[in-house]
């Protein structure tokens, strides 16, 4: 039992001595011997007796409901100490030695107490005072900075993306925020925490020590990271944007002229070699990833290009920034495509597991890269993903700021998802009748000035959504086979593109119902050869004559069968990389590939044996030279295939024989009969 407790017991005892009431002797023996050590049982009581006989009292607790007396309000505090000795000095106490010794030093200890309550308020006084100076320098200082950036704004624009603190229709276009491109925080909105993390809380404790990143979150299952030879440094900074570039160091262009000789074998296998000599080279993830893929492993295939991402991302420069929006890579740089290649296949696989906002982010940094030329073409994909995380609000900001200096209306997507997000907009429950009026009006112009610059839209639209037109519709020239036939390949491409991708966004009763209205109303303004349809069908013709390469990068990295069928055959005839697809006629090479005097083959006998079967055979594979020698390599040739005509007459007369067995039945019949 505590100290405290025995007093306590100690104390109820003496009180109900004192009032008089009984108390069993053999039981306070029995808890003094049980409970109390022995030197306690000799104490006398404490508490100042005399004090109570003076004043009349039996009850110490009769002291609360004293007039004379002041309550205490704690115990040890200044207020008991200043009450005790006011009541000593009126009652005369008589003072012992003890006293006399104690008595200076309460007094010390209570102007002791005085001091530390003085000094802790002007502590306190002078703390709320800095933070107040440090905020209100804070706050001035984030008001230059502000300022300086709004200053710096580039002409073309483009806004640079900062982070502020204010409601999101201030915020730049391509605003990113860091939480938003881990895909884990979209699916905790949608399962929860404890479905998507599960049992990793308990593995993170266990797992080696990583580099934090944002795009991807490294396994236990990865080889160690190491350095790859790959490194980012700052080219130059032109009105507040930061150019960047990477580079690649010598031990790295030797394992990609490996990976270059491994892609042209045409083996998987070599590539997977190659990843084990070197688990962190980009080139080798994104094409073994465009491999399994293929072959339906897609777990492996997205895996492979988080790994990229992590390479990629540990080689950083320190002052790039995913998320402020000034600062770029150019295209033309071989080293840098396996960047925006890695993200975008990240991207594809974020969409299609389910995470449309983690992917529009993605997007929007993709685009923030290098968004003058757009070498991926992501504004023929950033709506689509804007309808399906169903940011309508961001789609309608980014086509009025852009469309007087990018013509966002003269793209097929823009033309016809911009007044499907208004109209997504006017459906919901927030909006007054005012706004909501607005935004359907709005959207209704928009979708009729889509239907009369693109007519062809229409039925193929319809169609992919399985629904049958109206016989109006259908026969009439103007939605009809005829304006599918005139539209130029194209626009036919933009369009088969567009439809491929978003037919599902469209498929809602609602909006064919609205779709249905505003396709009335297009044909009446058709019937009254209204001005606008012949401008718009002299805007049609005159432009789309033929799409730039970065549209036909974009169809074939999407993948979409509709839009890969309507590439021209200048496209489609020529061999296309997946780890490099239509790279860009002015390219910037730092590097060159050595001239190889011999073709590496990891062919065995068997494949040299059939390919020498061909009739233009060379075991070489070089073409051969003038001179003394190219007769000496005439006649090697020529003992080789006089080689293999030996061989090939032998092989053909050969013929398996299979031995008797002794145990056969057959054959023994055979003998009897004989």
């Amino acid at each position: 039992m505590s100290r405290r407790a025995l007093r306590r017991m100690r104390g109820e005892q003496q009180g109900q001595e004192e009032l008089g009431v009984p108390v069993d002797e053999e039981e306070g023996e029995d808890e003094e011997e049980t409970q109390r050590p022995k030197d306690l049982k000799k104490r006398k009581p404490r508490g100042n007796l005399k004090l109570l006989e003076q004043r009349g009292l039996n009850n110490p607790f009769q002291l609360i409901n004293d007039p004379d007396g002041d309550a205490p309000s704690a115990v040890g505090s200044k207020d008991v100490n200043d009450s005790r000795l006011s009541e000593e000095e009126e009652l005369d106490i008589p003072k012992t030695d003890q006293d006399v010794v104690k008595e200076p030093a309460l007094s010390q200890s209570v102007q002791s107490n005085k001091q530390k309550r003085k000094k802790k308020k002007k502590k306190t006084k002078k703390s709320l005072e800095t933070q107040h100076d440090g905020l209100s320098e804070s706050t001035d200082q984030a008001g230059e900075i502000d300022s300086i950036l709004q200053k710096l704004e580039n002409t073309n624009g483009l806004a640079y993306q900062t982070v502020s603190s204010g409601s999101t229709d201030h915020r730049p276009l391509l605003y990113i925020e860091h939480r938003n491109l881990n895909p884990e925080t979209e699916l905790k909105k949608y399962f929860g925490s404890r479905a998507v993390m599960g049992d990793q809380r308990t593995r993170h404790r266990q797992r080696p020590h990583h580099r934090s990143t944002w795009l991807s979150t490294p396994k236990n299952t990865w080889p160690r990271y190491s350095k790859t030879g790959i490194t980012m440094s700052l080219i130059e900074t032109k009105r507040g944007v930061q150019y960047f570039t990477f580079e690649h160091h010598r031990d790295y262009q030797q394992v990609q002229f490996k990976f270059l000789d491994a892609v042209e074998s045409m083996d998987p296998n070599n590539i997977v070699l190659l990843l084990q000599m070197n688990p962190y080279h980009i080139d080798s993830l994104l094409q073994l990833s465009d491999v399994c893929r293929l072959q339906d492993d897609q777990e492996m295939a997205r895996e492979l290009i988080d790994r990229a991402l992590y390479s990629l991302e540990c080689s950083f420069h320190p002052i790039f920034s995913l998320t402020s929006g000034t600062c770029r890579l150019d295209y033309c740089r071989p080293e840098n495509r396996g960047f925006f290649l890695a993200l975008f296949k990240h991207m594809y696989f974020l969409e299609k597991r389910g995470c449309p906002r983690t992917a529009l982010e993605i997007c929007k940094l993709i685009l923030s890269l290098d968004p003058d030329n757009d070498p991926l073409c992501m504004l023929l994909l950033i709506d689509f993903l804007s309808l399906r995380a169903r940011e309508y609000s961001f789609l309608s900001r980014m086509f009025q700021e852009w469309e007087a200096h990018r013509n966002l209306s003269q793209l097929p997507n823009f033309a016809f998802s911009v007044p499907l997000a208004l109209y997504q907009l006017s459906q919901q429950d927030d909006l007054t009748v005012e706004e909501e009026k607005t935004a359907r009006e709005k959207a209704s112009s928009l979708i009729q000035q889509s239907l009369i610059m693109f007519p062809g839209v229409l039925l193929t639209l319809l169609d992919s959504c399985g629904v049958m037109p109206d016989a109006a519709v259908a026969s009439h020239p103007f939605f009809g086979s005829v304006a599918q036939i005139s539209q130029t390949p194209a626009l036919t491409l933009l369009i088969n593109l567009y439809v491929g991708r978003c037919h599902t966004l469209w498929k809602e009763p609602t909006v064919m119902s609205w779709l249905e209205q505003n396709v009335r109303e297009v044909l009446r303004l058709v019937d009254n050869n209204e001005p606008i349809v012949n401008e718009c069908e002299m805007r049609r013709m005159v432009r789309y004559q033929s799409a730039p390469r970065n549209i036909h990068r974009h169809v074939i990295l999407s993948e979409i069968k509709g839009a890969t069928s309507s590439l021209p055959v200048e496209v489609t005839s020529q061999p296309i990389l997946g780890f490099d697809p239509l790279p860009p006629t002015d390219s910037i090479v730092s590097y060159t590939r050595p001239e190889r005097t011999n073709r590496p083959t990891n062919e065995g006998t068997l494949s040299l044996f059939f390919r020498s079967l061909l009739p233009n055979f060379n075991l070489q594979g070089e073409p051969l030279q003038e001179g003394d020698e190219a007769g000496a390599a005439r006649d090697l040739n020529r003992g080789v295939n006089r080689l293999m005509a030996a061989m090939r007459d032998m092989l053909a007369n050969i013929q398996f024989q299979e031995p008797p067995r002794e145990d056969n039945p057959d054959q023994e019949a055979d003998e009897e009969w004989d």
